[in-house]
C-alpha cells in the first residue's frame, strides 16, 4: 500500500511554473490522506487566476498515479493570495496586494484596461477593489454603472465604498460635481490618496487595483510614497509616440523602487464588427521589443475593438457584456498574467528578507 511519504515524494517532482521550486517544499500540497489505493489532497495556489492552474493539476495527478499502489487521485485545487507584508497598516486592515495601472500618455485606454482586468480577477474568485486616481478624468462610476452613490462618513470617520459586479469601488468622481474641473495642488492630491488608502472600509481585499492618471505627476508619487505597492501596470498603444511616453513611466517607477509587473500593448489591432477580423492599423510589436529592452514581461495585448469601448461608455465592462468576444479573452488573459507576476513579487521578496535574516 502506498503512503504519505511516497505521494509526497512523487509531488516534490512538480514544480511551480513561476516559483521555480516544488510544490511540497512551497508547502501547495495540503490535507494530504491516502486511503486504500485513492489518493487526495488540497493543492493551494497563490491566486485563484492561476494561468497554468489546469497544468498544474494534470502534472501532479500524473506524477502521483506513477506511486505503486495508487490507482486514483482526487485533487482539491484551493487558492489563498499572500500578502504584500509591507501593506501592514499602510492601508485599511484586510488589503493584500496594491497594483496600479499606468500609462505614459492619456487616451491608451488605461481606464478600460484597469476596469476589465479587475472584473476578470473577480471572475476567477478574488476579492478585488478597484481605486479610481485618476483626479483629472474620473470614468469609472460610468464604467461601472454607479451613477447615485453619495459618500456617507460614518461614526469611526470611514466611507463604506459601492460595489458592482463583484468589484468595490472608489472614484475621485464621487467627491465632485458632474463636469466640475480637479483644480488641485500637489498637497491636496497627497491628503485625499492618504483617505482613499486608509479612510475607505476596503474590507478583505486580494487586490487593490489603482486607476492612476495618465503622465508622471503628484497622484503617482504620492501613492507610491504613500503606501507600498506590489507592482505597477503599464498600459501603451502601439505608436512610437505613446512607447517614447511610456519610457518615461518605466523610468519613474523604478526611480520611486516600484516593481514592474508588465506592460499591456492596448488596440494592437483592429477587430471588424462585421467580420470579427483583425487588422493591424498602427505599429506592430513596440511593447514587446520594449518589454525585451528594459526586462519588463510582456503581459499579453489587447485588440481594438468598438465594443469596448461601449461596453465602457454603458456601464458594464467589456468582460461581462461580450463574455464569448477576442477581447474578452485577451483581458482574461493578462488578468491572470498580473496575477501570476503579483504571486512571484511577493515570493522573491519573502525569500530576500529570509535571506538578509539568515546572513
Amino acid at each position: 500500500m502506498a503512503t504519505k511519504e511516497d505521494v509526497l515524494e512523487a509531488l516534490k517532482t512538480c514544480i511551480e511554473p513561476e516559483l521555480h521550486k516544488d510544490i511540497v517544499s512551497l508547502d501547495m500540497v495540503k490535507n494530504l490522506r491516502v486511503c486504500g489505493d485513492t489518493a487526495s489532497f488540497d493543492y493551494e495556489l497563490t491566486t485563484p487566476a492561476c494561468p497554468l492552474k489546469t497544468k498544474m493539476e494534470m502534472d501532479a495527478r500524473e506524477a502521483v498515479l506513477k506511486v505503486p499502489g495508487v490507482s486514483k487521485v482526487d485533487i482539491n485545487m484551493i487558492s489563498r493570495v499572500k500578502q504584500d507584508l509591507r501593506v501592514a497598516n499602510q492601508v485599511q486592515p484586510g488589503v493584500k496586494n496594491i497594483v496600479v495601472v499606468g500609462s505614459g500618455k492619456g487616451g491608451v485606454g488605461k481606464s478600460s484596461v484597469s476596469a476589465n482586468l479587475a472584473v476578470s480577477l473577480a471572475k476567477e474568485g478574488a476579492a478585488v477593489g478597484l481605486l479610481d486616481a485618476d483626479v483629472y478624468g474620473p470614468n469609472q462610476p460610468q464604467m461601472f454603472h454607479i451613477n447615485d452613490y453619495q459618500p456617507v462618513v460614518d461614526s469611526e470617520n470611514r466611507i463604506t465604498p459601492p460595489e458592482n459586479y463583484g468589484v468595490k469601488v472608489f472614484s475621485m468622481g464621487f467627491l465632485m460635481q458632474p463636469d466640475a474641473p480637479a483644480i488641485w495642488r500637489g498637497p491636496m492630491l497627497h491628503g485625499a490618496i492618504q483617505q482613499f488608502l486608509k479612510d475607505v472600509r476596503w474590507g478583505e481585499l486580494d487586490y487593490l487595483i489603482v486607476d492612476l492618471p495618465p503622465g508622471t505627476g503628484d497622484v503617482q508619487l504620492s501613492l507610491c510614497q504613500s503606501a507600498p505597492i506590489v507592482g505597477a501596470v503599464i498600459v501603451t498603444t502601439p505608436q512610437s509616440i505613446a512607447l517614447s511616453d511610456v519610457r518615461k513611466a518605466v523610468g519613474m517607477f523604478k526611480k520611486l523602487n516600484v516593481p514592474m509587473l508588465g506592460i499591456v500593448e492596448n488596440m494592437s489591432e483592429f477587430i471588424c464588427p462585421h467580420c470579427k477580423n483583425g487588422t493591424r492599423i498602427f505599429s506592430q510589436g513596440g511593447a514587446k521589443a520594449l518589454s525585451e529592452k528594459h526586462l519588463i514581461p510582456f503581459l499579453g495585448d489587447i485588440p481594438l475593438d468598438p465594443d469596448v469601448c461601449e461596453s465602457g461608455e454603458n456601464g458594464k465592462p467589456h468582460v461581462l457584456s461580450h463574455p464569448d468576444s477576442v477581447a474578452t479573452a485577451a483581458f482574461r488573459s493578462v488578468a491572470r498574467q498580473v496575477a501570476a507576476q503579483v504571486s512571484l513579487q511577493n515570493h522573491n521578496r519573502k525569500s530576500v528578507e529570509i535571506d538578509l535574516v539568515e546572513k
